[in-house]
């Protein structure tokens, strides 16, 4: 596909697959004016690194978005369209319009441009990197905050992931209005 004259915004989500929390997407339009080094997988990427792209990001785009589903909506339409329902909102948020969309993964979301999806594509496509990178840093300050508000489970040091140390305080402290009851480490204790 040629790039040069199109406009071309790159799609990501975070937090598939944690058991708290809302599911993430970013919506980004890079400006081909201001090219931004050390874009790459936002997994890939200490925090300090991304913290630091983020505010790049932010400030040299054309365009970005963020986009939510929340926990209830997770638990009602599945996590899958929960993550495409991110997407469409991030591409919503955007101020400009643009001509193509790269989407990581291998679903699209209901978004009313033509676009491709890409496997791995945020460690492949500028773009794509870009919206991971201001999803992952969103979500995890979201989740700091949400550490605060829902003490005990640790939060601030999983994200909300379903590590030993979650599991343990959630079997301690019960279900919060946070967790997804979907899940099944969560729907386990609903049946206990």
């Amino acid at each position: 596909m040629k790039r040069d004259n199109l406009l071309i915004v790159g799609l990501d989500e975070v937090g598939r697959g944690c058991i708290a929390g809302p599911v993430v997407a970013a919506a980004v339009i890079l400006n081909k004016e201001a090219p931004i080094n050390g874009l790459a997988d936002s997994k890939t990427l200490t925090k300090l690194k991304r913290e630091k792209l983020a505010i790049m990001i932010k400030e040299n785009s054309l365009a970005w978005g963020i986009g939510r589903a929340e926990v209830v909506e997770i638990d009602i339409i599945n996590i899958l369209q929960a993550s495409l329902l991110a997407m469409k909102r991030a591409y919503q948020s955007l101020s400009v319009k643009a001509d193509f969309a790269q989407v990581d993964g291998i679903f699209y979301p209901e978004i009313p441009i033509n676009g491709e999806c890409i496997k791995g594509g945020d460690n492949l496509i500028q773009e794509i990197s870009a919206a991971s990178i201001i999803a992952k840093v969103y979500r995890d300050d979201h989740m700091n905050t949400l550490d605060v508000l829902y003490p005990g489970y640790g939060l601030e040091k999983h994200k909300g992931y379903p590590t030993k140390q979650h599991k343990q305080a959630l079997e301690m402290n019960g279900i919060s209005a946070i967790h997804r009851r979907s899940f099944s480490p969560v729907k386990m204790l609903l049946n206990v």
